[in-house]
């Protein structure tokens, strides 16, 4: 063979993805924004910037170039830095220009707040998902920081600017600012109660000694930390310098080495001292911090399903323009039923996050949208983070061997995909909420579970799933089935999301998922003639 034809031939192989509006092409996310009354065209720019060819291609820099942590100079000074790669900085800086770290909270979106930056986050973690971090605390910190109105009010200008200033100064002397998190500690992980830091009184603010074992975005300008307090576990906030101007008392041990999320930065840390005020009442540190876990848990299953959402595109992307046996891939009857047993998941994944957001908006003033909020953000949560890893992985294998190179962005998405079932609670301790939530409000969550299965029977009679689920929590047994419970509430809420919606796959989605014994693999499933559509749908072509 010549070697110009070996430079000329195609060999079969897929083009790049890339230069695509992610938003347009999704037809269930602009569906779900056209229900929501959203600006369109202002969703649909945004989904061709983050669709760009080069803007992927930041997502795959960044990740090939991690951050450093610099703790001293050389001469010995403390330094307590972390240094990132310009592709990093590129991805913040269009985030933060976007809103997504706090339109939410801003009036910038009167139609749907909650859902109009969902919609962008859902499109930027498909670029790159490590920079979410920062960007989805400091959007939740505000939800927490509402707790002392005083103390919003100084950082709140500053928040809301849509500047990105990664600057290492004081928070005062910057154009934004971005705000992280640090709860867990060694000892005690998910227990935070378990947690040893204390705080102690020093005038209008305290000091703080102890270490946490994951600081979530060590960059950050400031952090929510959980301490012990004189009245018990309190929320504090905690600046990167103190009044003064000088640096705080924050020194960073050490990066995590992580099975993926490479872009972005988690810290263990340790407090000798560190300046902080408090944020709600003493003692109240879980409810007070609550409020932005409710915000973080949305934005993970968010987040989750634009991560399956990117893997489907890039599978129906290769199949579309390659052949196998003088056919090709998307004509092959085997991988039509695979791919569009994914995109059914996607339907259900995208209408459900939505409907999510919707009671979320509605919360404060609605008390069934707050009680559906309040039972189905863990659910949801489960079910959409959990889902995720098996739909990206089916979503590698349809790239076969080419899928598992680090040359094409799969193997990423999929060392990506496990951490948002992790953050913010991992599968047990969301399906602990969930019977806490229905054990602390029994009333409102029978009313929830009812309305849902009313929702649902336009397509399919839950009720008897509903009852089963019921009785559960009535009984001795709940905490030994809780999974049990969580994804069938979460199954329900999404056929119900699916009728609601109008969704002509809404029957298919509950037949598929509910009835007899479901098919653990996707393209397991008996799709009838729905295959093309739900294809089409997932990645529509011009």
């Amino acid at each position: 063979m010549s070697s110009g034809l070996l430079e000329d031939a195609s060999f079969n192989q897929s083009p790049a993805f890339g230069d695509v509006d992610l938003f347009g092409a999704d037809r269930p996310l602009a569906d779900a924004a056209r229900r929501a009354g959203l600006d369109l065209a202002a969703l649909s720019a945004c989904g061709r910037d983050y669709g760009a060819a080069a803007t992927l291609d930041l997502g795959r820099v960044a990740n090939e170039n991690p951050p450093k942590l610099r703790t001293m100079d050389g001469r010995g000074n403390r330094l307590d830095l972390v240094e990132f790669h310009p592709a990093y900085h590129a991805l913040m800086q269009k985030s933060i220009g976007h809103g997504i770290h706090a339109s939410a909270h801003d009036g910038s979106d009167p139609a749907g707040p909650m859902s109009a930056r969902a919609v962008r986050l859902y499109l930027a973690t498909q670029a790159e998902s490590g920079h979410m971090c920062p960007i989805t605390m400091t959007h939740a910190c505000i939800g927490a920081l509402r707790a002392e109105p005083a103390l919003l009010e100084r950082w709140l200008p500053r928040i809301q600017t849509r500047i990105y200033d990664p600057r290492p100064l004081p928070w005062w002397e910057k154009d934004g600012v971005t705000l992280g998190m640090g709860m867990t500690e060694r000892q005690g992980g998910t227990d935070v109660r378990a947690n040893i830091t204390e705080a102690r009184p020093a005038g209008g603010h305290v000091e703080i000694t102890g270490h946490k074992w994951f600081m979530s975005a060590p960059m950050c300008d400031a952090f929510l930390v959980l301490a012990q307090g004189e009245g018990g576990l309190t929320c504090y906030l905690m600046p990167r310098y103190r009044p003064d101007g000088s640096k705080n008392q924050i020194r960073f041990q050490r990066l995590k080495d992580k099975l993926g999320n490479k872009s972005n930065a988690s810290s263990e840390v340790e407090f000798h001292g560190a300046w902080a005020e408090r944020v709600g009442p003493e003692g109240a540190g879980v409810r007070t911090i609550i409020e932005m876990v409710n915000l973080t848990r949305l934005d993970c299953a968010i987040a989750s399903a634009g991560q399956s959402r990117i893997a489907l595109s890039q599978a129906l992307n290769h199949i579309r323009n390659r052949s196998v046996f003088q056919k090709r891939l998307a004509d092959q009857p085997s991988m039509r039923a695979t791919v569009a047993d994914m995109a059914l998941e996607l339907e259900a994944q995208v209408a459900l996050v939505f409907r999510l957001c919707r009671a979320a908006e509605h919360a404060a003033l609605d008390p069934a949208e707050a009680a559906y909020a309040r039972l189905l953000t863990p659910a949801v949560k489960f079910l959409v983070c959990k889902s995720t890893p098996q739909l990206v992985y089916e979503s590698l294998e349809c790239l076969g061997g080419n899928g598992y190179t680090e040359d094409l962005p799969l193997a990423r998405y999929f060392r990506e995909s496990p951490l948002n079932a992790i953050w913010e609670g991992s599968g047990n301790v969301m399906a602990l909420d969930v019977l806490r939530a229905a054990g602390r409000h029994p009333d409102q969550a029978m009313a929830t579970v009812g309305a849902l299965a009313r929702t649902a029977s336009s397509a399919f009679d839950v009720r008897p799933l509903a009852e089963s689920l019921a009785g559960i929590l009535r009984s001795g047994e709940a905490e030994r089935r809780a999974r049990f419970v969580c994804e069938g509430l979460a199954r329900i809420a999404a056929v119900a999301a699916l009728a609601e919606a109008g969704s002509d796959f809404a029957a298919l989605y509950a037949d598929t998922r509910l009835r007899g014994v479901p098919s653990a693999q996707f393209g397991a499933a008996d799709l009838g003639g729905a295959e093309t559509a739900l294809m089409d749908r997932a990645l529509a072509t011009a």
